[in-house]
């Protein structure tokens, strides 16, 4: 492994880590996603039957024990009981939008990497190409065993950038699926209880 790692160059090395924290920001938004989801369904049910009895002083205790992004956004709607439907939604909507980017952290930043990586592969495969024309300016044609760095730095890169761009693009997008749908949830519930308060 160690042997690809230096045939591949340093910046072999840059995509490796592109790679691992790809794969890190997947396994931290998954299991985010997953908590979050488990609890603010938990919580919906919860807050509504206590709304739905009038106890809206137990309902914002809840909220305010809780870390999940609905419940924020509920404690926003509670505290502005007694105003217009307008005015509620109003409110709800301002903390939805600034929880939503709660939802989508590091979604951008695995972006990033997709993009990144290919064109990591690519300036790989210049300084590859560079490497072995300047040994042809120095050697002249030269051997298979002496052009054979540079153009194995150049195919090594490029094939490390999309290994690792293909996958995370997918990965991203699947994230993006999912935190959409997390968002699209929290708007319904939260406009349930703009229902339920204007009542």
């Amino acid at each position: 492994m160690m042997e690809i790692f230096d045939k591949g160059g340093p910046l072999l090395y840059v995509i490796a880590f592109c790679s691992v924290l790809a794969v890190g920001i997947f396994l931290e938004r998954l299991w985010v996603f997953s908590r979050v989801r488990r609890e603010y369904q938990l919580l919906a049910g919860r807050i509504d039957n206590l709304v739905s009895k009038g106890e809206r002083s137990e309902a914002e205790t809840l909220c305010l024990g809780s870390q999940n992004p609905l419940a924020r956004i509920y404690l926003a709607a509670l505290k502005s009981f007694g105003k217009s439907r307008d005015q509620l939604k109003q409110e709800v909507e301002e903390v939805g939008s600034r929880e939503a980017v709660f939802v989508n952290r590091y979604l951008g930043l695995l972006s990033t990497i997709a993009t990144l990586s290919p064109l990591l592969g690519l300036l790989g495969t210049v300084l590859g190409m560079i490497q072995a024309f300047n040994v042809i300016a120095v050697q002249g044609v030269g051997t298979p065993a002496t052009l054979g760095g540079g153009i194995s730095q150049a195919l090594l890169t490029t094939a490390a950038g999309l290994s690792v761009a293909i996958p995370v693009i997918l990965l991203h997008r699947y994230l993006s699926s999912r935190a959409a749908l997390i968002t699209l949830e929290m708007e319904e519930h939260s406009m349930h209880l703009v229902n339920l308060l204007s009542r």
